[in-house]
Formats: structure tokens, C-alpha cells, sequence
């Protein structure tokens, strides 16, 4: 999209980095890994190194955050993109249960209209990422990282696997 700050681009008069930060609903830690933005409070900033070398950088860039005595009880990890527009508080709450209904998942994505897994709409047991995600994340795929893991799929309601990727997508 030409160079454009995608997560702040608006929907709805809502920048799309706050719609998927809302979405999270009262997590703690919530960690956003890019450059800060003005305009988000309440968040754990982080950069993958080095900074645009893909979303498992950016997965090993908020683990790190997590691995510290502070986060030890965090079990569940929810994984959004920054461009989403459907996700909502009800579509995380949903994921996280599935994930919690299947006692050996390691994870729970959201399967879109056409049979996708959508890798970057998820709930992941943290254990499970930290062993998943490679000692050097540059450029690695994230269904190639975490397609080998035991999967519970959860079927998107209308929209709500919807990303931005052309300037027609930001329609509401």
C-alpha cells in the first residue's frame, strides 16, 4: 500500500492497531511489536530484530517480553495482526476458549470463509511458541514455524478474519 503506516490507517474512524488492541480486552501484558504510535497507551512496546524481518521475529520480540519472572503465569498468548478489521473482544474470547477446550492443543487460529488457517489470528499456549519459534526468527514463515502444532481451528464469522491489503479493504 505504498509505504502507508498500515496499523493506522482508520476504519470507522478507529485506527486498526487500536481495534486489535481492543480486541484484547483486559489482557495483561498486552505487547505490540513495531515502532510506537502515538495515541495507544497501556502497552508493552517491543521491535523484532532486526526491525521488518517478518512476523516470527516479531513473535520471538514479544516472547522475550514474556519470558521474564514478571509474565511467568502467562499461559495463553493471543497473536494478532495490526491490519485486521473484524476482529473483535468476542472473536480472542473464542479462540482462547477453544484453546483451553482441547487440553493438548498447542493452538487455536481462526479459519477463514474459503478454509484458511489465519496464522496471525490466534491463541497459542506460550510454551508452545517459545519451543515452535526458531533461535533465529529473520524471515522464517509463521505457518511453516507453527503448522507442525497440534491446531484446534475455529470457523471466522462473516468478516471477521478480514485484513487490510488494498485500499478497498478499509471499508467498514
Amino acid at each position: 500500500m505504498g509505504g502507508v503506516d498500515k496499523p493506522m490507517l482508520r476504519v470507522g474512524g478507529m485506527p486498526l492497531l487500536h481495534r486489535a488492541v481492543a480486541a484484547l480486552g483486559d489482557a495483561d501484558p498486552v505487547i505490540v511489536v513495531g515502532p510506537r504510535r502515538v495515541g495507544l497507551t497501556g502497552v508493552r512496546w517491543t521491535r523484532e530484530e532486526p526491525p521488518g524481518s517478518g512476523p516470527v521475529a516479531a513473535l520471538a520480540a514479544a516472547l522475550a517480553v514474556l519470558d521474564t519472572p514478571d509474565h511467568a503465569e502467562v499461559d495463553v498468548v493471543a497473536v494478532l495482526a495490526a491490519d485486521l478489521v473484524g476482529v473483535t473482544c468476542g472473536t480472542v474470547a473464542r479462540l482462547v476458549r477453544a484453546l483451553r477446550g482441547v487440553e493438548n492443543a498447542d493452538g487455536a487460529v481462526l479459519v477463514d470463509e474459503e478454509g484458511h488457517r489465519q496464522w496471525l489470528l490466534g491463541a497459542w499456549r506460550k510454551r508452545a511458541l517459545a519451543t515452535a519459534v526458531p533461535t533465529d526468527p529473520r524471515g522464517a514463515s509463521l505457518r511453516g514455524t507453527l503448522g507442525i502444532s497440534s491446531i484446534v481451528e475455529v470457523s471466522a464469522l462473516a468478516g471477521e478474519a478480514r485484513d487490510v491489503d488494498t485500499p478497498e479493504d478499509l471499508s467498514p
